[in-house]
């Protein structure tokens, strides 16, 4: 038996604790100065200290739960006792004051989301992943459970939403505002904006860097999505200028990392898993994709090898939400627009546990009005009048 770790340094705590976002303003709480103390014991015991904007804020649960994860991660951590606070006036002050910087500095978008609805980028290192089949057929099964999910197709290049959700149309205007197209989904409801809605399937969009920003920004800010519990969005594959463009335009944005089973792909993946933390978004979990196969005779048979998901979801410190099995249903349902979530057998229990994960552990849509989302309102909202002219005769 090797001999246990070393526990580690103050600093190494405090360098994993930049991975824990706050969902709402979009920053590490380490930079928001909400980690009053950490002390690491002798024994590999390790004490944190967090200070919540307000006693009852419904964050709570999901910060202590990522703090509890990333420095637990950590070699020679043998437990984690994380201590939830309440911000004293001056503490909320700095952090206000840190709020009003950021917002002027980065001026994230003015998106038509509401403040509880979870923004979820479902993000993979590399193509050929079945990232978007994973995005489609999970924003199915949120929809099965009743809620209203917004589903935008940021590839840009590679979009394939409409097809695989049997949808098409033109996007229309009102009061300047696209109008997404909508598909019910039981007592559901799943309103998609895509470039499929805009050119041809058959159709190569030659555009670049800023070119594709902008297009994932129009669709950002002049969508009216109205009411809505979740806004998924199927990232491009890689770690381009999309991903780096969305940390700055949705701050709020929480990233979900598809993988498969290969080393190779875990590998890839992580590459993802570190962007959005270096851009301070919060990885929310990894899914592996195409899992082992099992045959007619019961007979599971791992062709993609094993074990994929659950490396990169340790080596990065978040939890596995699921696996989707290898079968050959997917392919032709995505073809035909009939999406798998809707039906039956290892596919649909699949991704309605993953539904599950995600709405009551991962993401679950919260109340945040009492808690730091209304603080960023009431920043932005006097960023705004400080910038607006005066009155005419004002003086």
């Amino acid at each position: 038996m090797g001999e246990r770790p070393s526990p580690p340094a103050e600093d190494a705590v405090r360098r994993a604790l930049r991975a824990v976002v706050d969902p709402e303003l979009g920053d590490d709480i380490i930079e928001l100065g909400m980690v009053r103390s950490v002390a690491v014991g002798a024994d590999g015991a390790v004490d944190v200290e967090v200070a919540l904007t307000v006693a009852a804020c419904p964050l709570r649960t999901q910060l202590r739960q990522d703090v509890e994860r990333r420095v637990g991660s950590l070699p020679g951590v043998t437990e984690v006792r994380v201590a939830m606070g309440t911000m004293d006036d001056a503490e909320r002050a700095a952090l206000m004051a840190r709020a009003r910087r950021k917002a002027q500095e980065d001026r994230a978008l003015d998106v038509d989301l509401p403040a509880a609805a979870r923004v979820l980028a479902v993000s993979s290192g590399k193509g050929g992943v079945g990232k978007s089949s994973v995005t489609v057929n999970l924003a199915v099964a949120l929809a099965r459970r009743g809620l209203v999910v917004g589903l935008l197709d940021a590839d840009i290049w590679g979009f394939s939403v409409p097809r695989m959700l049997g949808l098409a149309g033109e996007l229309r205007a009102e009061d300047r505002k696209i109008v997404p197209i909508e598909r019910p989904v039981g007592d559901g409801l799943v309103k998609v904006v895509s470039m499929g809605f805009l050119a041809d399937e058959d159709t190569a969009i030659m555009w670049r860097g800023l070119v594709l920003n902008r297009a994932v920004q129009q669709f950002l800010e002049d969508v009216r999505w109205g009411r809505l519990d979740y806004l998924l969005i199927d990232m491009p594959p890689g770690t381009g200028d999309v991903q780096m463009g969305l940390a700055r335009m949705l701050p709020r944005t929480e990233v979900l990392v598809v993988t498969t089973p290969p080393l190779a792909a875990q590998k890839v993946a992580a590459r993802a898993a570190d962007m959005a933390r270096k851009g301070h978004l919060r990885v929310a979990g990894v899914i592996e994709n195409m899992s082992a196969f099992t045959c007619e005779h019961g007979t599971s048979y791992a062709l993609f090898g094993e074990g994929g998901g659950e490396r990169l979801a340790a080596e990065i410190g978040v939890p596995l939400v699921g696996r989707v099995p290898l079968h050959p249903e997917m392919a032709p349902a995505g073809d035909a627009g009939d999406p798998v979530a809707l039906a039956g057998g290892p596919l649909g229990e699949a991704f309605e546990s993953l539904a599950a994960a995600v709405a009551q552990d991962i993401a679950p849509v919260v109340e945040v009005a009492g808690c730091t989302a209304t603080m960023l309102e009431h920043v932005e909202a006097a960023i705004a009048a400080a910038e607006r002219p005066p009155a005419a005769g004002a003086g």
